[in-house]
């Protein structure tokens, strides 16, 4: 399931009494978080592709409209460079090389081509749009997220995007820490490889989170009255 190893599928079992925390999910209190799926991250040719993000797209679309219709929120997060070579400096001074530091920057500024999301995204007016500096979106000083979600009553998310072992899994740390109800959607995560995904999987769902596929969520989508 998932590709997690059934010794941690039965080890996370017996210590909550069932596999998944959520057996239901209250829609109006649930914003689904589209992280990083900027054509920075998914377009041929940018330093920073994923190939295996592309291939997730129809998942997070199906996930997105099944949550808008069920009253919830749908939140597509991006992250752009501006200053993080001066506020972000030891990621880009000493974490990677200073070619690959110079690429970023330009290529994930905001305005820019790596900046937009992926075209392919179903996208509408009245989704909640975010931008972020730091790899998780909940970090202080990272983004707004946290107030954005507090003011809707929102205490539940579910977590998709790319890659799943970086952003996304550094967002469900946190979103879990600051006691939001958190859920990786794992049929809507890439990575750049298999092993690194299912060791995110893997690590989030012995600690942090839930971890479901998109039509498991949907499927837990319930009316507050049933929720409670």
């Amino acid at each position: 399931m998932y590709g997690v190893p059934q010794d941690i599928l039965d080890r996370v079992a017996a210590r909550r009494g069932r596999l998944h925390a959520l057996e239901r999910i209250d829609p109006k209190r649930t914003a689904l978080l589209v992280v990083d799926m900027q054509n920075y991250f998914l377009k041929p040719g940018f330093q920073g592709e994923i190939p295996g993000a592309r291939d997730i797209v129809p998942a997070i679309n199906r996930a997105a409209r099944a949550l808008r219709q069920s009253g919830g929120t749908v939140v597509w997060i991006q992250t752009a460079s501006n200053g993080a070579d001066v506020d972000w400096s030891f990621m880009h001074g000493d974490m990677v090389t200073p070619e690959r530091s110079k690429r970023r920057l330009r290529e994930l500024a905001s305005g820019t081509e790596g900046f937009a999301l992926w075209p392919h995204l179903d996208t509408h007016p009245g989704d909640l749009y975010v931008t972020k500096r730091r790899y998780s979106a909940f970090l202080q000083g990272s983004s707004v997220l946290e107030a954005e979600l507090r003011a809707r009553s929102i205490d539940t998310v579910l977590v998709t995007g790319t890659a799943t072992n970086v952003c996304c899994e550094s967002t469900v740390r946190d979103a879990m820490m600051l006691n939001f109800k958190s859920v990786m959607l794992a049929d809507g995560l890439a990575a750049h490889t298999a092993s690194a995904h299912i060791a995110s999987l893997t690590n989030c769902l012995l600690f942090f989170s839930d971890v479901m596929n998109v039509d498991e969520a949907i499927g837990r989508l319930a009316p507050a009255a049933a929720v409670a």
